[in-house]
């Protein structure tokens, strides 16, 4: 399948995962194929045990796949090694964690500019691409605090800013709304959806959060690792629009 011109993201074909307990064979997925496109807010939803989280781990790359093909921007995930396939995640991915997954010891800004590092970038590029990232996120004047003198909410934000800063083809965001109170929870959604709106940005979630279900545009549906449903939805389109 020839993928280079096409406007997807993400694009699998015929996914399967398979573990072994005990002998047994359990399919966590269960030949899924589908594509997520470019400059899409989505959100995976399902039961536990429905194989959302596994999907993430399979098309970032961080788990293999036991039959199928994946492909992300364009490039299919197994023919790369280790190190290829870690250096294209950590260049097109950014990563939003249930846990926030701060470094406790570094400042807001060195979290944020992490990743940056790893990529080579100029001091002068970081700087400014930090200040710039943490005002769209609401945490200008932010950049010197440690995350221990942050609440869970400011830190979630600290999280987008980080995943966000590098500007990834794609954003992968795992219950990112579990440790947030209501009103916390909903003012980072909305956040998130103003940054795709206005950036073309890929979001994508796995979740159990309705708040998020009811802003997404598409809502895919797992049951038993597979798509049980996968939709449009008229109202969160139109508020987006």
């Amino acid at each position: 399948m020839n993928v280079q011109n096409n406007n997807s993201v993400i694009l699998t074909e015929n996914v399967t995962k398979e573990y072994h307990d005990n002998g047994v064979a359990v399919h966590a997925l269960n030949g899924i194929s589908m594509s997520i496109e470019r400059g899409e807010f989505t959100a995976i939803v399902g039961p536990s045990g429905s194989g959302k989280t596994t999907f993430l781990n399979i098309i970032s790359g961080l788990d293999r796949l036991t039959q199928g093909k994946t492909w992300l921007a364009g490039k299919l995930l197994s023919e790369m090694s280790g190190r290829e396939l870690s250096d294209f995640r950590r260049d097109h991915i950014g990563f939003i964690f249930q846990a926030y997954n701060l470094i406790p010891v570094l400042t807001v800004e060195e979290n944020v500019e992490y990743i940056m590092l790893l990529q080579g970038v100029p001091k002068t590029e970081r700087r400014e691409r930090v200040h710039g990232v943490l005002e769209q996120v609401g945490l200008e004047g932010y950049a010197d605090r440690l995350p221990t003198r942050l609440s869970g909410g400011q830190q979630q934000r600290v999280a987008v800013a980080r995943a966000i800063v590098s500007r990834p083809a794609l954003v992968l965001a795992d219950e990112p709304t579990a440790n947030l109170d209501s009103h916390t929870a909903v003012g980072l959604i909305e956040m998130m959806r103003d940054l795709n709106q206005e950036s073309g940005m890929t979001f994508l979630f796995s979740t159990h959060d309705v708040r998020i279900m009811e802003r997404a545009r598409r809502l895919i549906v797992l049951e038993d690792g597979r798509i049980a449903r996968d939709e449009i939805q008229a109202a969160a389109a139109g508020r987006q629009a």
